[in-house]
């Protein structure tokens, strides 16, 4: 699957953060509850506006972030 065709950055809604398209539902919003231990299932259930795809695309995205980014630690 392809998140790109899920996910949009509109800076005029949620000043810019992902959102599941459609929606006014952010990447970091469904990425929370997956990580408060809500099945894809109940956010499905709680949020009828989403599908299993959606969900799957939230974390596909917060996936392909994370791997772009770079640490770099600081001298001490």
């Amino acid at each position: 699957m392809e998140w790109r065709e899920r996910i949009i950055l509109d800076p005029g809604i949620l000043s810019g953060k992902p959102l599941v398209r459609g929606t006014r539902l952010s990447v970091e919003f469904v990425v929370d509850l997956l990580a408060k231990g809500w099945s894809p299932a109940e956010i499905r259930e709680n949020y009828p506006g989403l599908d299993r795809e959606d969900v799957l695309a939230c974390l596909e995205y917060a996936s392909e972030m994370l791997r772009a980014e770079r640490v770099y630690p600081l001298a001490v």
